[in-house]
């Protein structure tokens, strides 16, 4: 596993202690290892729901490549 140091403001320290304090979470890295599963995962999300607004094609691919080609 690696070791990352990265300097925070003064306001996300404070609450990754809150976090740990609360017993929300056992440790400091702990905190930031969710933070950062959650961010991977709301990207997924992102991503996925972008692909959905993604035009459909549909029909012979050797057709379609005609047509992406004349445009």
């Amino acid at each position: 596993m690696t070791t990352l140091s990265v300097p925070l403001p003064a306001h996300l320290e404070e609450f990754i202690n809150r976090q740990v304090k609360s017993g929300r979470s056992p440790n400091k890295a702990a905190v930031v290892r969710t933070a950062l599963k959650l961010l991977s995962e709301e990207e997924a999300v992102q991503a996925v729901l972008r692909a959905e607004r993604e035009p459909i094609l549909r029909g012979d691919l050797k057709v379609l490549a005609r047509k992406l080609r004349t445009k």
